[in-house]
């Protein structure tokens, strides 16, 4: 059964910065054959996309909310995904979740068909 596990939220001030991990395992899982994203969900509002990976890392995409400071990555010899998030303000609080698509890369959320448990992010003004 796949598995994606998040973790390196916290609590920062406004303006600091944060890396989340998704660490994929699962037999047989290979991340390398997904493209993969990120989504958050603030409390009482629907989840949202923040970014996306294509499965070689080639393409990416991003919300406009977070575009110039947040990066994805991903190093698929470590089955894991990263977001690199930088320049945040309080408006990125959230719980923030990685998931894999069988698809293509895509910023919809229902074409996500494995999801983590989310990790918090709170960020302080």
């Amino acid at each position: 059964q796949v598995q994606l596990v998040e973790s390196g939220g916290g609590l920062v001030q406004a303006g600091g910065s944060l890396r989340l991990s998704c660490a994929a395992s699962g037999r047989p899982f290979s991340i390398f054959s997904y493209a993969m994203a990120w989504f958050r969900q603030a409390s009482g509002k629907e989840r949202e996309f923040v970014g996306a990976i294509s499965r070689t890392g080639g393409i990416t995409m991003y919300a406009d909310s977070v575009k110039g400071r947040f990066t994805i990555s991903r190093d698929n010899a470590k089955n894991t995904v990263f977001l690199q998030m930088n320049s945040l303000k309080p408006e990125d609080t959230a719980v923030y979740y990685c998931a894999r698509t069988t698809g293509g890369t895509t910023a919809k959320l229902s074409e996500y068909s494995d999801w983590g448990q989310g990790t918090q992010v709170t960020v302080s003004s």
